[in-house]
Parts: structure tokens; C-alpha cells; sequence
């Protein structure tokens, strides 16, 4: 003798949606712990126009660095060792108005250099950085 179903013990052929919502929760907590330590700090270069080294902050104003092509560091005219870099610099940005570092090198310096420069600039409270193209003057 076979039972017949009723209808309140027919088989649910519904999706259950409620295991689906709890593992995408999990997955956006996990993405929202992990991007603070994805994200990278960096130097934002952004690309100047024509005359960007005439602006409103006089020469005097700002601190001047040039990186020879010999590897000579020169800070506001007075030239320096690589060793007393930070400590020239964290004075020299002290003693300025508007905290901007502009950094003259030549094409033949390394990247690594320009970077270090500006890196150390930044660490001791430089609050803009620029880069200038030296003008070849043949």
C-alpha cells in the first residue's frame, strides 16, 4: 500500500539563498581587512606646464637641490655630503616658507638617486616636492 504526499510534505525545490549571503560577507570582510595593506604609499608626480619653476613662492622661499651628474648634492648653493643629506635638508625646509623642495638633476643621474633625494625630503617635512629638467646649456 503507497502513501500519497500531501501537499505540506512535498519536497522543497526552493534555493536556499542563506549559506550564499554568509560566504559573501565573509569575502567582503575579508577584502575590507586586506586593502589597508595592499595599498602602497608613493610619491604623486604630477606633470608641470611651461614656466612651473616661476610661481607664486619666490626663489629664496624654497629649498633648491641640485644632483650633479658627478653626484654631488647641492643644497641653496652650499654643497654637501650625502651623509649629512637629511640633516641639511630637514633644516633647510625648516628655515623655508611654503616647505617646497625642487630638485634640479641632470638626465645621466640614476632614478634611484632622484628618488632617495626626494624620499629624505618628504621624511623631513617637505610639504611639495618638484622635479626640473637641468637645461643643457652647450
Amino acid at each position: 500500500m503507497a502513501v500519497k504526499p500531501s501537499e505540506e510534505e512535498s519536497t522543497i525545490t526552493d534555493i536556499n539563498v542563506t549559506p550564499l549571503v554568509d560566504v559573501c560577507l565573509v569575502l567582503v570582510i575579508i577584502f575590507m581587512v586586506t586593502a589597508n595593506f595592499v595599498m602602497q604609499a608613493g610619491i604623486r608626480v604630477s606633470q608641470s606646464t611651461a614656466g612651473a619653476a616661476t610661481g607664486k613662492v619666490s626663489k629664496s622661499e624654497n629649498v633648491n637641490v641640485i644632483l650633479t651628474k658627478e653626484g654631488k648634492i647641492i643644497i641653496n648653493g652650499k654643497e654637501i655630503d650625502r651623509k649629512n643629506l637629511a640633516i641639511e635638508l630637514q633644516k633647510a625646509i625648516a628655515a623655508s616658507k611654503d616647505k617646497v623642495v625642487t630638485l634640479v638633476a641632470d638626465k645621466e643621474n640614476r632614478c634611484f638617486e632622484v628618488v632617495d633625494i626626494l624620499d629624505i625630503a618628504k621624511q623631513n617635512g617637505a610639504e611639495k616636492l618638484s622635479i626640473l629638467k637641468k637645461i643643457q646649456t652647450d
